[in-house]
Order: structure tokens, then sequence, then C-alpha cells
């Protein structure tokens, strides 16, 4: 069983990540709470190629944390570890503190 994957052209391996189910004082959270999707990237393709050859970088590098859409994507499991591996242009932006 593989241990690592590394994306191919304009993907991204992404990790969800998950909202807390519960506060910090044990109050359990309903699961139609505040839903953020957002995910950090684990891996990025080397970019895409234009017409003439040159490598279009990716936008995003390992440790972003990323938006991502409602829908899409490719799921994978390596391990125990559930990921998704998106294109570049699906990622819908980056999220800073």
């Amino acid at each position: 069983m593989a241990k690592r994957l590394i994306p191919t052209l304009n993907r991204i391996l992404v990790e969800k990540i998950l909202p807390p189910s519960k506060t910090t004082a044990g109050i359990l959270l309903p699961e139609t709470s505040a839903k953020l999707n957002s995910g950090r990237v684990v891996a990025v393709g080397a970019g895409a190629r234009d017409k003439e050859g040159k490598t279009i970088p990716v936008p995003f590098k390992e440790g972003d944390t990323v938006l991502l859409p409602e829908f899409g994507g490719t799921q994978v499991k390596l391990g125990e570890k559930e990921f998704h591996l998106y294109r570049d242009e699906d990622i819908l932006g980056t999220l800073h503190e």
C-alpha cells in the first residue's frame, strides 16, 4: 500500500479540516453549525504546461490553508487518513489568520 502521494501537473492534495464537535468547555456542537469548507495543502504538483511547453507554477504551497468548493475533488485514502485531490483552478482561495 502506498504511503505517500505526489500529485501530477496542477493537482493539489488536501486534507480537509474538520470543525470541532465540541467546545473547550465540553458543549456538543450540532453538525449544522457554521461549517467552513477548508483544508490544509499536503502536497502540490509541479504545475500545468502552456502551449510552448513552459511550466505554469501552482499558486499554492504545502501547509497553506485553502477554501474548498462544496462539491468536487477526488477522494483518496492513504493508510488511515482521507485526502482529496483538486485541480488548482478548483480551489477558491487561501485563508489567513
